[in-house]
């Protein structure tokens, strides 16, 4: 039943007797919405439409696939010249780019959006200068890692997806073939983040060398098979060296491809730890998804817990934080 205030003149809502429907506020205050929060206040993004979830499944298969087609036909042309077989392996990642993008920005919110380029720019510079030295590392995905752990595993994947189709069609086309290693290390660290691996370093180096194993497995056979071993002055002098020493060109790319990315991605992963950890709590916050590694220093959480703990009779002064 609706009652006037005898002070403000306004109606409010009573409990409602057995059976009946309870009576809604008067039309001054409207019709109370629902609005979904996580933990730190911030809105959340409806869920994503069920076509965007077809898009991200046959963005994938069409790059697993092309990316099966390359391993099991082996085109000797492929990275030789601009024939059909380099033609499909480019138009099936440029494919397979397309529909995962188009699948992943219904979930990722605009403030991510305008920093992915800066990402992808830092990614191909680094990588470009890399791999001219002789340094058999990478160190070309350390912005896709970045956007992996502050916005999750799918705006991780597609950072790494346009790094290299940006990079393949603007400087280096060699790199296209291997996007999707580039793609699932971007989910790696969405899915390390999410897992608590990146509120210590010591975690992110771990998960880091752990995410290198099936990064250079996925790399591995497109290098030995398709460029003959590794593409970097360093990587490349490392496969030579052991071809050198009486192993085949697969098994001289395949301990290369582990030793650099197990140690690249460790790497990787802990600046990444660094660089969020900087971060002002100001800026985290526009991204909620770094709830899951709130880096927070020791004394900053003693401090916490001792404002939550009541101050004893007589006492004036809280238990000095350690330091």
């Amino acid at each position: 039943m609706t009652h006037t205030d005898p002070h403000s003149g306004q109606g409010s809502v009573t409990a409602a007797d057995p059976g009946e429907t309870p009576k809604t506020r008067t039309k001054n205050t409207g019709t109370p919405k629902t609005r979904h929060t996580d933990r730190a206040g911030n809105h959340l993004r409806p869920a994503p439409p069920l076509w965007s979830v077809l898009a991200l499944t046959a963005g994938a298969a069409v790059i697993v696939g092309t990316y099966l087609w390359v391993l099991t036909s082996q085109p000797a042309t492929l990275g030789a010249d601009l024939g059909h077989t380099t033609l499909g392996v480019m138009v099936g990642y440029l494919l397979g780019a397309a529909l995962i993008a188009a699948g992943t920005l219904p979930r990722i919110p605009r403030s991510v959006l305008a920093l992915m380029p800066v990402m992808i720019a830092l990614n191909i510079a680094t990588g470009q200068i890399v791999g001219m030295s002789p340094i058999p590392l990478y160190l070309d995905s350390l912005g896709t890692v970045i956007i992996g752990v502050i916005a999750g595993p799918a705006a991780g994947a597609l950072t790494g997806i346009l790094t290299n189709v940006i990079w393949g069609v603007t400087i280096n086309p060699t790199v296209i073939a291997f996007t999707a290693g580039s793609a699932f290390i971007g989910a790696a660290a969405g899915w390390a983040a999410r897992l608590g691996g990146f509120r210590r370093i010591w975690w992110a180096v771990l998960a880091g060398a752990l995410a290198g194993i099936p990064t250079g497995l996925i790399a591995t056979p497109v290098a030995a098979f398709i460029y003959g071993g590794g593409l970097g002055v360093g990587t490349g002098s490392i496969v030579a060296a052991l071809q050198g020493a009486g192993a085949s060109m697969l098994g001289a790319a395949t301990i290369q491809g582990l030793g650099s990315d197990i140690a690249d991605k460790a790497i990787i992963f802990a600046l990444a730890f660094l660089v969020i950890a900087a971060l002002p709590n100001r800026l985290r916050s526009r991204f909620p998804f770094t709830e899951h590694s709130s880096v927070k220093r020791a004394g900053m959480k003693r401090t916490g817990a001792e404002r939550a703990t009541p101050h004893t009779a007589g006492s004036s002064h809280a238990a000095a934080p350690s330091h």
